[in-house]
């Protein structure tokens, strides 16, 4: 199977920004996952349901609502495009969309895998005189690492298929925000573009797949090794 080179660029460009998107997406998720997961406040129920936003707005909706705030002319992409940073129509700027479109799934796993954890291991250290942070970072943090692992493998395969919500804020320029699923909408709309398509499906399932597939087994493993 031979690559042109804009689908080279657009598969290396990909894995580039799903890698970033879940790097951006992991610790708020670790953070709102552990307050849902272990912690007791108003209006619990009404943060939950909102931050999985992504689950019920189209992800069109969620880009414009991001180039409306972190445009050029918004009211925080004004601040970042005078620094220097701006966010619309780059490569960080795909990564931040897709970052929100995955951090409600990463959240869901992240905050079953705290769930998971033996709340008495946490009230023996802190019996013991262990501070909070202390805790959490000895205890709960090493014993949630398998749905750590499996919220960045599921992230970093649903970002390299995120669209709706990167074409709307990022555009979809070659060779600078135009990601596989961005490039196999473009050969489709191209004469002559349905070989390009499947070469680039094809990339994505696989890439995809495995990461799906090495979630479910770090997670059946997770579960083997409670049942022990």
């Amino acid at each position: 199977m031979i690559f042109a080179p804009e689908e080279i660029s657009a598969i290396i460009l990909s894995i580039s920004i799903a890698l970033k998107s879940t790097i951006m997406a992991i610790m708020p998720a670790i953070i709102f996952g552990y307050l849902l997961a272990r912690k007791k406040f108003f209006g619990k129920i009404i943060l939950d349901a909102m931050l999985n936003y992504s689950l019920v707005l189209p992800p069109v909706v969620i880009g414009l609502i991001l180039l409306l705030i972190f445009g050029n002319h918004g009211p925080i992409g004004k601040y970042l495009s005078k620094w220097g940073m701006p966010l619309v129509f780059t490569a960080n700027g795909a990564a931040f969309a897709s970052a929100f479109m995955v951090f409600p799934l990463m959240l869901r796993i992240i905050k079953q895998a705290f769930e998971a954890i033996n709340k008495d291991w946490e009230f023996i250290a802190a019996s013991l005189g262990a501070k909070p942070l202390d805790v959490f970072f000895s205890i709960t943090l090493p014993n949630a690492y398998r749905g750590l692992i499996a919220a960045l493998l599921v992230g970093f395969a649903a970002s390299l298929g995120e669209f709706g919500a990167v074409i709307t804020f990022a555009a979809n320029i070659e060779g600078k925000t135009q990601t596989l699923a961005l490039a196999i909408y473009s050969a489709m709309q191209s004469p002559n573009g349905e070989s390009s398509a499947i070469r680039l499906s094809l990339v994505a399932i696989a890439i995809s797949v495995a990461a799906l597939v090495a979630s479910e087994l770090l997670q059946k493993l997770g579960h083997e090794v409670q049942d022990a």
